[in-house]
């Protein structure tokens, strides 16, 4: 069974944290679906880990589009949530609307994430009426990385403290039915989580959140170009294709692979009549 909405809002009701993780192709979205795994995050973070940019400001619809199709292929239990890219949202509220819509159906997406606060409200409360299951995205927002001057954590001091969960607040009374948090203090958070309706995702923003989510090649120990604070690794993957990259270049090499277990046979007798001619 398919995770849905409800489900997702269930678990906040029942205390039970919910598990995200990005994933940007089929391979990784059905390991990531037999795990176990809630929700799956088709993050515009695939233009650094996947396409190899220095942020997130150059990936295209086009490019979340294509990621999300891959992703909805593999899996058949999670919710899969799609990024809203860069300036998709804020060219006026019909072409957020398109936008979203072709996430929706071309991309295969459950749902769409938004970066932004209080004054996406009315954009997002439109979705919402359009049947588009919209997540929103406060704190360290990575498209508006230039503007923040870089990542750092977000909101510690009172006045931007206020505006986050007044933002929060707006989003969720607009119809959002989550928000994720990043690089947040942990308490923030909290009271953030205390405070919506929706379910909220913890990234950098502690243990008080409703689940968490983190960038798959992180956690896997795959991606080493940045090495955030809130990142634990939980597999060496890397490490392990590394390796087996490795001793698949050695075996070539060496003329060890492929051997006979791995190749195809010809009857003799047509090798024969073959090589009379061509050997």
């Amino acid at each position: 069974m398919s995770i849905t909405l409800a489900d997702l809002q269930k678990k906040k009701a029942n205390r039970e944290k919910v598990c995200m993780v990005t994933a940007y192709d089929y391979t990784m979205a059905k390991l990531c679906s037999e795990a176990g795994a809630d929700m799956l995050l088709v993050g515009d973070s695939l233009g650094m880990v996947m396409l190899g940019y220095k942020d997130t400001v150059s990936v295209t619809m086009q490019d979340m589009i294509h990621h999300s199709r891959a992703v909805a292929r593999g899996a058949d239990r999670p919710f899969v949530l799609t990024d809203m890219p860069f300036m998709s949202v804020r060219t006026g509220r019909r072409d957020a609307l398109v936008n979203a819509g072709r996430l929706m159906a071309e991309g295969r997406a459950n749902g769409v994430k938004i970066e932004g606060g209080a004054e996406l409200a009315p954009v997002i409360g439109e979705m919402v009426r359009a049947g588009i299951p919209v997540m929103g995205h406060l704190g360290l927002t990575p498209q508006s990385v230039n503007a923040l001057g870089g990542y750092r954590v977000q909101a510690r001091a009172l006045e931007a403290a206020k505006k986050l969960l007044e933002d929060a607040v707006a989003l969720d009374e607009a119809g959002a039915f989550g928000i994720v948090l990043e690089c947040l203090p942990d308490r923030l958070a909290t009271l953030v989580s205390k405070n919506v309706r929706g379910i909220t995702i913890g990234i950098g923003a502690g243990a008080g959140c409703d689940g968490q989510v983190l960038v798959l090649q992180d956690l896997l120990g795959m991606y080493s170009d940045l090495s955030p604070k809130f990142v634990r690794q939980f597999a060496q993957a890397g490490t392990c294709i590394r390796e087996g990259v490795a001793s698949y270049c050695e075996a070539v090499r060496g003329s060890t692979f492929p051997d006979a277990a791995h190749s195809f046979a010809m009857d003799d007798a047509v090798y024969d009549a073959l090589a009379a001619k061509w050997g």
